[in-house]
């Protein structure tokens, strides 16, 4: 690639990024929009994907980041904390299509009982919601059936989003920790 073509596409690239998927993110736009609001309708969306969180082998999504110095002696890892880029799938499967991705931090926030406190964003890179995120923040207890997970905000098509995650365990090996999650996400927010 020459050096004007590189120059062409960078700043097409840069010109691309206040949109995301039809969704401008100038500030006026975004001011425009919040004027728009108090007559805005508000729609549920219904998502279901797989989280993929891997702490083993050559290409680890989730790494240890950070962890005190008694993390190791406690029986629920109090204190650890990881930074994940975990793929979001169609289905099950490592190789199930992608699409998105779960971005953030977790850590062991629990001393008596396996619960985690998840900051991330569902990051959509596919279809219609492409660029567009959902924001979780909330309690993890990782070994009971079914976890709920507040969505308390999102980017892009979810600007002023609110909803519930719900997650389930599909598989966990002990051993690498290496993780396969079950979402279902029930979203409410505005189209204009």
């Amino acid at each position: 690639m020459g050096k004007k073509s590189l120059v062409l596409l960078l700043c097409f690239i840069v010109m691309a990024m206040p949109m995301v998927k039809g969704v401008d993110l100038e500030p006026k736009a975004v001011e425009k929009w919040f004027e728009k609001l108090p007559h805005a309708k508000q729609k549920v969306t219904k998502f279901h994907f797989y989280f993929h969180d891997i702490l083993s082998g050559k290409n680890p999504t989730a790494i240890q980041i950070a962890r005190s110095n008694t993390t190791a002696k406690s029986p629920t890892l109090f204190g650890g904390v990881a930074m994940m880029d975990d793929p979001l799938t169609v289905g099950p499967e490592p190789n199930s299509t992608i699409v998105g991705r779960a971005q953030g931090i977790y850590g062991s926030a629990d001393q008596k009982e396996a619960a985690l406190l998840m900051n991330l964003n569902f990051v959509f890179t596919t279809g219609k919601y492409n660029g567009s995120t959902l924001s979780v923040l909330g309690r993890n207890p990782v070994f009971n059936q079914y976890r709920e997970m507040p969505i308390i905000g999102g980017s892009g098509v979810f600007r002023l989003a609110q909803g519930i995650a719900t997650a389930k365990t599909v598989w966990f090996n002990l051993t690498s920790g290496d993780a396969v999650v079950e979402y279902n996400v029930i979203v409410r927010h505005y189209s204009h």
